[in-house]
This record gives structure tokens, sequence and C-alpha cells, in this order.
């Protein structure tokens, strides 16, 4: 039976178990699995769920972007986004790589009970921030940063939600769950949780 870890990854963490360079923070500092991979990459300073597993195909499928699977973003961004920037990025921007997808895009509250970063953002006092709920079906590298500075909103702080059905629900920054795997391809409703938290 394949292995399937869900795990927060707190900022300045990289999405490797060793670092080549040293001294920076990786995922062996959290989780103490052995033989597991992240399924799908998340930047150095993005937060958010990570999918780890031990089962090359089922990081096939969830990072393949032939898949489609969904990926949810809230992205804190500078400025107030107007609905013509929200229209842009659903309808998909031009990028130096080519037009993205259609992608689903929102502005939102700030997330309740949202831990807080550490460290903080840089504000510029005289600019306000707002917070877009991004809802993309491929992963390119930056692509949500990339995506909102293309609409003239620049993303602050970037925390990915959830990959399919699975979310960090329950999930503090550097906790881990360890999930049964899915009977079918992910996006489908996984098997409840198991209760044990980590990290």
């Amino acid at each position: 039976m394949p292995r399937l870890i869900l795990f927060n990854k707190p900022y300045d963490v990289l999405t490797q178990f060793t670092d080549r360079d040293g001294g920076r923070a990786t995922l062996k500092d959290y989780v103490v699995i052995p033989g597991v991979y992240a399924a799908g990459r998340l930047d150095r300073d993005s937060e958010g769920l990570l999918v780890l597993t031990d089962s090359g195909p089922l990081i096939k499928r969830i990072s393949d972007p032939r898949h489609k699977l969904r990926k949810v973003y809230w992205a804190q961004v500078e400025g107030q986004p107007t609905e013509a920037a929200l229209e842009a990025l659903r309808r998909g921007v031009t990028l130096n790589d080519g037009p993205t997808r259609p992608a689903g895009a929102r502005l939102m509250e700030e997330p309740p009970g949202l831990w807080p970063r550490d460290p903080p953002i840089r504000f510029r006092a005289a600019i306000p921030t707002a917070w877009i709920e991004l809802t993309l079906s491929e992963g390119r590298n930056r692509q949500v940063r990339r995506m909102t500075a293309a609409v003239g909103f620049p993303t602050l702080r970037l925390i990915r939600w959830a990959v399919g059905d699975w979310t960090l629900d329950g999930l503090a920054p550097g906790q881990w769950r360890e999930i049964m795997p899915p009977r079918t391809e992910p996006g489908a409703r996984p098997r409840p949780p198991r209760p044990a938290i980590r990290g």
C-alpha cells in the first residue's frame, strides 16, 4: 500500500530532503517517514499543502499537468484588484512561456485563523493589500506570482490550500498527516484521514 502524506510546508523550507548548498531548512527537518518524495513543487518562499508519497505512479498522476488536477491557492497581493483584473485571470493571461489555462479567481477575506508568517511580509504603508483565491489546473514555475504580476497586483504571500480534494484543514505549519491513498485518480474523494498529526 503506498504511503501518502499531507504536509503544511512553512515559509523558507525547501521541497526536498537535502540541501546541496547547506544550511537551509528541508523536508527532513519535519517529515520523519523514509522513502517518500514530494509530488510536485512548492517554492521556498511559498507556504501550504505539499503532498508526499513513496509511489512513483501516484507522484506522476498528482504532478503531471496533463491530469489537470485542481490546485487552490490563496495569494495576498499588493493593491486592490479590480474586476477587470480578476476576469483577466479567469480567461488566462499570457506569460513569457505562453498563455495560461483559464483559472478560477475571486476576491476573498483574509482566511480566518491564518497563522502569522515568519518573517512577516513587507508592507508599503500607502498601498493596501487584498487576498485572491486562485484555482489552477496546471503548475508552471512560479505561476501564481507571475499571473498576479501580469495583471498589475504582485503577490506578497502565497499559500497553497488544496490539491484536488486534499486540503490544509487542521494542519498548522510544519505539521503533517498520513492518509489512505486514493483508490481512483487524485481529485476523487480520498478515504478519511488517520487522526494522528505530527510535527
